[in-house]
């Protein structure tokens, strides 16, 4: 029997995490910008409470991001956090840091943990060994190629989840970069905000046809990639090697395009469980996405076919 994986969106409120469950997400992956790092939006523990109690009403699992570097400071306050997470019955949580896993076991014992270490993810051994230390999941590289990931799957002791689609990051830096270079053009931030909602971005001379987005919070810099990736056509490969969970990054997209994004994945993952051997990709189930796909932004493999060299 085929295990069926998990379909994880990101939601930027309350309104998006309705529509994207609505559309078939089994969970959400929402947070505090406290310590989550390139959350989709802000969710306080009141919306936190309300998005967990709509999710279990259908069924579906709620994931905070704490995946921020944690500073000594953030370390005070993040106990009260996690303990109140888990009492509203968040079900898992994201983390790079150790302090993050220490803190869970200790204020909600109940709650899963999933390691994202972001590009460091990229080898069985590493992603096992915490597993040992309490971890059910690990969050691969997107760096990985996909004989990479399908390879590693069968070594791991935990789960392993994949993005499948959206942006990636790229550059990330504690420095407020883009108010520097504000002030130093004379124009401090125009008296506006430089984060998502500004919609900025940068162009190199070189590739002036690609545009990557950035935006600065209270993380610091963020540069994202200038492509979407969308691996839908392979996404059987990825099925068949069993991954438990796909990803659907749904950062600086509106909830149009997320819940479009869902529905295709959606209908990919049911028609592959219900028969791998019938199971075969479709051009049109695209359609809808396409149609909401920002013009400048291709869709792209990513690096799923990317020979990597050490």
């Amino acid at each position: 029997m085929i295990n069926k994986p998990e379909l994880l969106a990101t939601a930027a409120s309350l309104e998006e995490a309705a529509a994207l469950l609505d559309a078939g997400a089994d969970a959400l992956l929402i947070g505090d910008d406290r310590f989550g790092m390139r959350l989709a939006g802000h969710f306080s523990l009141e919306d936190t409470a309300a998005v967990v109690e709509m999710a279990h009403a259908r069924g579906c699992k709620v994931y905070a991001g704490l995946g921020g570097l944690m500073s000594n400071l953030l370390l005070e306050e993040l106990p009260a956090y996690v303990k109140a997470i888990g009492e509203v019955g968040v079900d898992g949580v994201e983390f790079g840091d150790p302090a993050v896993l220490t803190t869970v076991k200790k204020e909600a014992p109940g709650m899963n943990l999933h390691w994202n270490a972001e590009m460091t993810s990229t080898n069985y051994a590493t992603a096992n060994y915490w597993g040992r230390k309490g971890a059910t999941r690990v969050v691969l590289a997107r760096e990985l190629n996909m004989d990479e990931m399908t390879e590693m799957v069968p070594l791991l002791e935990v789960e392993a989840q994949v993005q499948v689609h959206g942006m990636t990051n790229i550059y990330h830096s504690k420095r407020k970069l883009v108010e520097s270079y504000m002030s130093h053009q004379g124009r401090p931030s125009e008296g506006g905000s430089l984060g998502k909602e500004r919609g900025l971005f940068l162009i190199e001379a070189e590739r002036d046809d690609q545009k990557f987005p950035i935006y600065e919070d209270e993380n610091g810099t963020h540069i994202m990639s200038s492509e979407d990736i969308c691996i839908l056509e392979d996404l059987h490969i990825l099925m068949a090697a069993g991954v438990q969970s796909f990803k659907i990054e749904g950062l600086l997209k509106s909830t149009a395009y997320n819940v479009a994004v869902v529905k295709t994945y959606r209908k990919a993952i049911d028609l592959y469980v219900a028969d791998p051997e019938a199971y075969s990709f479709q051009e049109d189930w695209m359609e809808a996405v396409r149609t909401l796909q920002d013009p400048e932004r291709e869709l792209s493999f990513g690096f799923f076919y990317k020979e990597q060299v050490y």
